[in-house]
């Protein structure tokens, strides 16, 4: 039995609580970051092949993020009723293991329909508007990336398992191996090294997806050495089945998926919108969007230690605890944001240099405006997510996913697309629409989780 003062911590006040949540949320964090590392170090050296490679790899890894809606959803469910587990004690071990299980069986089934989805990418891309040398370039890039989306999953789900446990370091160094594996890679199968052609876009699938499999690998490894976890025997009895475990993953994890999908269904619907304006608005979009999607790294990693934080409170029936990590974790996600948004505004110009070319001047005068724009929704968008994080502690997914209709897809898209075509913004625009409808969801998602934590206390 785990007799950890954290399952206790009713008797923690905001300083104790900030300073365990920072140890929990640091590793996840980097973890984040070194998957965003993966794409950027692909997208420094497509950049460098052109326009097109860029453009391509961006759009393909749209729709790749797209499609691991549903896979994210069921593992951050997972993450959840894994916290809650061990926060009531009593045989977590084997409700964790269940949980996980069942966890992996959904996952595999769900892979089948996103990989035939992946594969037939080019027609997905052609029927919204995209060229075709374009859609066949990112079609190449998701049939490669493809082959590494079912063991990203499974150390999705080790990752949840650690972050219930509250020993996540263990992913956060197999991720950095990973980064540094992935640079390698992409080094000699983007531009050509070491006696290998340059295979372009072809290449950075090859890399990432490589990269993600060793990943997986290199966790399941650690986890079943070490004897902290290699006790929980996650691999035990793996034939069970637990059909009503199998269905509040779904309960749970549907609302997350979907909640996903219209978020990162936003931010890769203005890629494809982008592209109506031609290769240079969508690379411009790519720099942007990689930059603020760095930055959103690490309050992902304090609203992911915040629904295990929550989830263990929750566990306990400890209501205190439970507004202590919530609200300590939406303050933390704040200030890190309010830092980056400052770097965003006053350097804007160098931060898109650092992706571009020389020579692709005019692209990178748009990536320093797009960048400023997403200096304006960073606060924003780290308390949406650190709320959110929260909420799915407590296991409440449905009205968020509500939120996000309205916030994104209600009230930004539209309000963005009249900028661009009302007031004659272009590119400029639909960002504006984004800082919008991220302003919006921040403001329910406060809400929602003040007054459940308030009825509750």
């Amino acid at each position: 039995m785990n007799t950890s003062s954290t399952l206790q911590p009713a008797a923690l006040g905001w300083g104790a609580e900030l300073r365990a949540m920072l140890m929990l949320a640091w590793p996840l964090a980097l973890t984040n970051l070194s998957q965003v590392a993966l794409v950027l170090t692909d997208t420094i050296f497509l950049g460098h092949l052109g326009e097109l490679p860029l453009a391509a790899a961006t759009l393909g890894g749209n729709l790749h993020f797209i499609a691991m809606a549903l896979p994210f959803g069921l593992a951050f469910a997972a993450t959840a009723m894994m916290a809650q587990e061990r926060g009531r004690v009593r045989r977590h071990m084997r409700e964790m293991r269940r949980t996980f299980r069942q966890a992996v069986w959904l996952g595999a089934a769900v892979y089948i329909p996103i990989a035939l989805l992946l594969w037939n990418s080019a027609p997905i891309l052609r029927a919204t508007g995209q060229q075709a040398d374009l859609a066949e370039a990112a079609q190449t890039f998701t049939r490669a990336m493809m082959w590494g989306l079912f063991p990203f999953y499974g150390f999705m789900l080790l990752r949840g398992f650690l972050s219930a446990l509250e020993r996540p370091r263990a992913a956060l160094w197999v991720s950095l191996a990973a980064v540094g594996l992935n640079a390698v890679l992409s080094y000699t199968l983007v531009l050509g090294a070491f006696g290998i052609p340059s295979l372009g876009v072809l290449g950075a699938g090859i890399a990432s997806a490589t990269s993600n499999i060793v990943m997986f690998v290199g966790l399941a490894v650690l986890v079943s050495l070490d004897r902290r976890f290699s006790r929980f025997r996650l691999a035990g009895r793996f034939w069970r089945t637990d059909w009503h475990r199998m269905a509040e993953l779904l309960r749970i994890g549907l609302p997350i998926a979907g909640t996903m999908l219209l978020e990162i269904g936003i931010f890769s619907g203005t890629a494809l919108i982008m592209g109506w304006f031609g290769s240079m608005a969508v690379a411009a979009h790519a720099v942007a969007l990689q930059t603020a999607s760095a930055c959103f790294m690490i309050p992902m990693g304090i609203s992911q230690a915040a629904t295990a934080r929550v989830g263990l409170a929750a566990g306990a029936s400890n209501a205190i605890g439970v507004r202590l990590a919530g609200w300590t974790a939406i303050g933390l996600a704040a200030a890190f944001m309010a830092v980056t948004a400052t770097l965003l505004f006053l350097f804007p110009e160098r931060l898109a240099a650092l992706f571009l070319a020389p020579e692709l001047e005019d692209t990178r005068r748009l990536a320093a405006t797009l960048l400023i724009v997403a200096g304006l929704f960073q606060l924003a968008d780290g308390v949406q997510v650190a709320a959110a994080g929260a909420l799915r502690g407590l296991k409440d997914t449905r009205l968020p996913l509500l939120f996000a209709a309205l916030g994104y897809w209600g009230l930004g898209l539209p309000f963005g697309l009249l900028l661009v075509y009302g007031v004659g913004l272009g590119p400029l625009g639909i960002w504006l629409g984004l800082a919008a409808g991220l302003a919006i969801v921040a403001v329910l998602m406060t809400w929602r989780w003040r007054v459940l934590t308030t009825a509750a206390a």
